[in-house]
């Protein structure tokens, strides 16, 4: 279990002998601030073989995606490196690009996409605990869960959704944050050893290895998103180009100002200005879901964005395109329904959920495909290796091919 001590230290705190740990609020990480401290942490970690990465974003407040923190442990040292700081982290980016160091993360794919966009860092060998999790079928798979169940350690939950864009970060909040690593490497072990001993590792290992691959991928078109809102499909062409004049003002603003789109304006709120739009700041002000605060600093850009609505020629109003519908493809239903039945009586037998023994869209692709044999079936896009061992027969059983 990594100890709290000041970067530099050389020796492993004990675990503790009692199955309940202290709250996490007592952890006190060392904050890396200066390219003095940040060398010290990337020195004691050099020697490391597993280290354990956590990121924080601020999503909930803001609206730009970015990492506002970076928690590192050792089995010695558990640390928060503070991106705002003036750092140069090429160092910390060849910590994790190292193949012989194993970084484990708990759900790793936001952070890895995170440090793809924004400092184009990527890890070469990767420990998942939620996806260890997930193939030891836990009733719970999240980290509170996790060490809660196997080392009692109790999660203090109340900055979930705290601003971690926020300077000064109060202790409190850095020792919440440095929970997601300290115990991080302990639970991979047990979670390893558990895999081990079930013949499982190797399936794990295998989703790893696609973990790595992760990069960060432009959204939706953002231009027509609003389209997709729920309640959208309800309004009136008229009462949609309002929506979407509304949208793109958010949007903007937002971008503009770096906040969370929805603490400027609620899409409750727009659904109903898009359908009986108002006049005056003052009827804003009493509109459900906008307010005094809100119609007081954006209601003159509010109601120009209803006025633009209102404005917009027929011709140009948005509508939703009539898609035609495919035709019935009865013999692919028929595959895909034999498959799953097949995935859902292998998942019985592993005790494992059916989407972590083989996700629908994988037995759809293999529906699509008609593999002739096991190495046609593992060419399948999203077919693993550790499937097609263990019950790709049965699956090629299903589509009718013999196979000698």
């Amino acid at each position: 279990m990594p100890s709290n001590k000041p970067l530099g230290g050389s020796n492993v705190a004990d675990t503790p002998s009692s199955p309940s740990r202290p709250p996490t609020r007592n952890l006190s990480p060392e904050v890396v601030s200066t390219q003095e401290t940040l060398e010290r942490l990337l020195s004691a970690c050099a020697e490391a073989p597993h280290i354990a990465i956590d990121t924080e974003a601020a999503s909930f407040h803001r609206h730009h995606d970015r990492i506002y923190l970076i928690q590192v442990s050792t089995r010695d040292v558990t640390a928060v490196i503070d991106p705002l700081a003036d750092l140069e982290l090429a160092g910390f980016g060849e910590l994790l690009a190292d193949p012989a160091r194993e970084v484990v993360f708990h759900d790793g794919d936001y952070d890895l996409r995170l440090m793809d966009r924004q400092y184009g860092f990527h890890a070469r060998n990767v420990f998942d605990t939620r996806i260890a999790a997930q193939f030891l079928n836990e009733p719970g798979i999240g980290l509170a869960a996790l060490l809660g169940r196997y080392l009692g350690v109790t999660v203090d939950k109340r900055f979930q959704r705290a601003d971690w864009s926020a300077r000064p970060l109060p202790a409190d909040m850095l020792s919440y944050a440095a929970t997601d690593t300290h115990f991080l490497l302990e639970l991979r072990d047990l979670l390893r050893e558990r895999l081990r001993e079930m013949g499982r590792l190797s399936w794990c290992e295998e989703e790893f290895e696609h973990i790595v691959t992760v990069r960060w991928t432009a959204g939706d078109d953002r231009e027509h998103a609003f389209l997709k809102m729920k309640g959208a499909r309800d309004l009136t062409p008229r009462s949609l180009g309002i929506l979407g004049t509304l949208w793109q003002w958010r949007e903007s603003t937002a971008d503009r100002i770096d906040r969370a789109a929805f603490r400027i304006l609620g899409n409750e709120a727009m659904l109903e200005l898009a359908r009986l739009p108002v006049g005056t700041v003052d009827e804003l002000a009493h509109h459900k879901g906008v307010g005094r605060q809100t119609a007081g600093r954006w209601g003159r850009e509010i109601l120009e964005a209803l006025a633009q609505g209102q404005k917009m020629r027929e011709k140009d109003l948005p509508r939703f395109e009539r898609t035609e519908r495919r035709p019935i493809d009865r013999q692919f239903q028929v595959r895909v329904e034999r498959l799953k039945k097949v995935r859902n009586e292998v998942a019985g037998r592993l005790d494992l959920a059916p989407g972590v023994v083989c996700p629908n869209g994988t037995l759809e692709a293999i529906a699509r495909a008609e593999p002739a044999n096991l190495e046609a079936l593992a060419r399948v896009p999203g077919v693993r290796r550790w499937q097609a061992a263990t019950f790709g027969q049965d699956l090629l059983d299903a589509l009718g091919v013999r196979t000698p």
